[in-house]
């Protein structure tokens, strides 16, 4: 149910919208991605590309779609989830299990520079499309392969998803309170973080095929992602001995770090890494005899005296509103954050003068916001031109107008389920 305060925002119109549909715009703009890929890190892949200019066509499987439609949230039918995720592309549906869908993939192919597939290693082979047969079609062609476990090793043919790769990689053992179970986020943290690293990954191969001529396949594996992203833990453990486990809200490397409650019922995050800014804090607590305190003067000694500490700065935060912590906090520049929800990031200010909820017109659903593109560039910004599409919206387009196949073969691929 949606509250009263959401009600009254002023939604977008079309006019609103930038690009309302004008077309890929960016630094990336003349480059052409095919994304067959599903769910979530390899249509990120692409459709960050899409956000920085590139021309990106999605393609689902005729009367199923993308695995990602079927997960919330929905309206009116539609997935909310995919008119992010898919967003700055076109689509349409194929059948590459069939010899006709295969053959019409064969035609498409070529005119793309980036193909990005997610399926188990030596799927595509199975339906002709090795790596061979593709080079043949694409000479310079640049392929990133997004799986749970990459292309080689025992694991390689494994099935999994984002709590798989987020419990292999050790970030699970990471989250949750010192005494309690492990934790996952709510978000596929593996997915999104996959989904960038494939976006880097074909801008760096892009960049190598301009300077040399060639294209190159990309074995991007969920798990090794996530586990790349955890910088400190492998090398900690190698050198050290150290086996780290969950400690709740408790930074690794700083204290105090917790999450504090007000007076109020507001919950405050706080960053006191550096010692600077641990004397701000200090200052503004009215306790500069912890700078003199040899069990709070440096870092290290405040995590030997980690409840203590602790202790001493929750119950501040306690004795004071969420009005007072922030206007004694932000005079004394300590790095703190309330713990927004999505209402509050809607509310915000500096959201808003950010430009990072922008609108978009959507053919189904009409008007619609989203986050906007990231990062911004000073000469070729992104922009988001439209929301995702639904399944084989460009069919006509891409068949008729691009391939030149005519309206009575399309029809007759449509009802045999090619398309």
């Amino acid at each position: 149910m949606m509250d009263s305060e959401h009600n009254n925002e002023p939604r977008p119109r079309a006019s609103d919208a930038p690009g309302a549909g004008a077309g890929p715009k960016g630094p990336l703009s003349g480059v052409k991605v095919l994304d067959i890929s599903t769910v979530i890190a390899g249509p990120l892949s692409s459709t960050l590309l899409g956000d920085l200019g590139a021309e990106v066509l999605k393609v689902e499987l005729p009367g199923v779609g993308d695995h990602l439609r079927q997960l919330p949230p929905h309206k009116d039918g539609k997935s909310l989830w995919s008119k992010v995720a898919n967003r700055n592309k076109r689509g349409i549906t194929l059948d590459l299990r069939r010899p006709d869908g295969v053959s019409l993939f064969e035609r498409l192919l070529p005119r793309y520079d980036v193909l990005v597939e997610n399926f188990r290693p030596g799927t595509l082979d199975a339906w002709g499309l090795g790596m061979q047969r593709l080079t043949q079609l694409r000479p310079d062609l640049i392929v990133l392969r997004v799986t749970g476990f990459g292309q080689t090793g025992p694991y390689r043919n494994r099935p999994g998803f984002a709590r798989i790769f987020e419990a292999m990689s050790g970030f699970v053992n990471l989250c949750g309170d010192r005494d309690g179970p492990p934790m996952y986020p709510g978000f596929p943290v593996s997915d999104a973080l996959t989904g960038l690293f494939g976006a880097y990954a074909i801008a760096a191969a892009l960049l190598h095929r301009d300077r040399n001529g060639e294209g190159q396949e990309i074995d991007l594996s969920a798990t090794e992602a996530m586990f790349r992203v955890l910088d400190f833990m492998a090398i900690e453990y190698d050198q050290l001995g150290v086996v780290r486990g969950r400690q709740g809200n408790l930074n690794a490397y700083s204290a105090p770090s917790d999450v504090y409650v007000t007076l109020d019922g507001k919950w405050v995050a706080l960053a006191v890494s550096a010692p600077t800014v641990f004397r701000r804090l200090a200052l503004a607590m009215d306790r500069t005899d912890l700078l003199e305190d040899e069990d709070f003067n440096t870092n290290a000694a405040r995590i030997r005296n980690r409840e203590r500490i602790e202790q001493i700065t929750r119950q501040w935060f306690g004795a004071r509103s969420m009005q007072d912590v922030e206007s004694v906090l932000r005079r004394h520049e300590v790095s703190f954050s309330p713990i927004y929800d999505i209402r509050d990031i809607f509310s915000d200010p500096h959201f808003a003068d950010r430009n990072m909820i922008i609108p978009v017109v959507d053919a189904t659903l009409g008007p619609l916001r989203m986050q906007g593109v990231v990062p911004r560039f000073s000469r070729t910004p992104g922009e988001v031109w439209r929301a995702g599409p639904e399944p084989g919206e460009h069919n006509d387009q891409v068949y008729g107008d691009e391939l030149g196949i005519d309206l009575q073969t399309r029809e007759s691929l449509e009802r045999d389920g090619v398309i």
